[in-house]
């Protein structure tokens, strides 16, 4: 009976099963050319996302500048299926390192997420304009 107890309080104390979050890489689809699908997530600390090269090319890798404070960043190879989870509470941005300047971007939030975080100046302009275009819908 005594084991029954502790087993029904530890499971009772231990977190909720984090989830995985599927994004696929395109060099085009319905959305046009250079695309995460999808380009934004809204996800919890300690979930995991699976960046998985559905057309060749691809890689997925934090920006500088446009990841919270004390998070690790990240970097995959090109065509690699990879998967990171994501610990830090916060916004952060993910490029396609050789799509960058073709604006192949997306928008991780993780937990609570101050909404009026400034974009990087020195972003380039495609990406600037799709990091926009992506915050915009995420508004309404």
């Amino acid at each position: 009976m005594k084991f029954h107890m502790v087993f029904a309080a530890a499971m009772m104390a231990s977190p909720l099963i984090a989830e995985t979050h599927e994004v696929q890489m395109f060099n085009r689809n319905e959305q046009g050319a250079m695309i995460y699908q999808p380009e934004y997530l809204q996800i919890a600390p300690g979930d995991s996302v699976r960046f998985i090269p559905t057309q060749p090319s691809h890689n997925a890798a934090t920006i500088d500048g446009m990841i919270p404070e004390g998070a690790t960043p990240f970097k995959s190879k090109i065509n690699e299926d990879f998967t990171v989870t994501l610990i830090e509470s916060g916004r952060y941005g993910i490029k396609c390192s050789p799509h960058f300047a073709m604006g192949m971007v997306m928008v991780i939030d993780v937990g609570d997420v101050d909404v009026a975080q400034e974009l990087p100046e020195d972003l380039p302009k495609r990406a600037m304009q799709r990091f926009r275009d992506i915050l915009a819908v995420d508004a309404q």
